[in-house]
């Protein structure tokens, strides 16, 4: 899943992008309303983090109700110093999905990045579930018809990614938009290595075809 952080204090955004990235999520992150106007606007992202005083032509709740205005419904969480019941008020009506005042544990972040990404395809818990295959987005931890499997933290990103959009035909260029980060060197034959990683571990290993290619598209998980 992609993540944006606009975020101004530079130590708090690469430390949010950091403890992101290692649970699984591509992260971009902006530092100013105008850059983060601009990625919002044009990419596309499965959950944003904006501190709520951002510097910029918006600050971070005039920037939230720009984009709702736009129908830009990406599920939002904001970030702030600034507690009151008053301003928490203003950011929910602004178009926030939550609110998180600093300071903050990680692990309570965590915590409602998953619970907005599960918001809006009304799961009603964090597990996956596609045939025999099972994902756990809060332990980050996959099994093939109980049995555990071994994958690394990008190639549980792209699996996830496949597993919420079961079904469906995904371009090349679908996936690296969710599954990496905006800036990160990423050609189509990546994604293609990253197929071949998974078929190996799941469609080779088990006898099956989960993992399917389709023609002129790209690729589909289903049973």
């Amino acid at each position: 899943m992609r993540v944006l952080v606009i975020e101004d204090e530079v130590k708090i955004a690469n430390a949010l992008a950091k403890v992101l990235r290692s649970q699984g999520y591509a992260v971009d992150v902006e530092h100013n309303t105008d850059a983060g106007y601009a990625m919002a606007s044009t990419e596309p992202y499965d959950v944003m983090i904006f501190d709520r005083l951002v510097p910029g032509t918006y600050d971070g709740v005039t920037l939230l109700k720009q984009l709702r205005k736009e129908h830009i419904t990406t599920p939002t969480l904001l970030l702030t110093a600034l507690g009151s019941t008053e301003q928490k008020t203003e950011g929910l009506d602004a178009g926030a999905d939550d609110y998180l005042t600093k300071p903050f544990s990680i692990d309570e972040l965590l915590a409602r990045v998953r619970a907005l990404l599960r918001r809006p395809r009304e799961q009603q818990d964090t597990t996956l579930r596609v045939g025999k295959l099972l994902l756990n987005t809060s332990l980050h931890e996959a099994s093939y018809d109980g049995e555990n499997l071994s994958l690394t933290v990008k190639e549980l990103a792209l699996l996830e990614y496949l597993m919420r959009n079961a079904g469906r035909p995904l371009s090349k260029d679908q996936i690296i938009s969710h599954v990496w980060d905006f800036d990160a060197d990423v050609l189509p034959n990546t994604v293609e290595v990253y197929i071949r990683y998974l078929r190996n571990k799941i469609d080779e290993r088990y006898d099956v075809t989960y993992i399917k290619t389709v023609r002129g598209v790209g690729y589909k998980l289903e049973v």
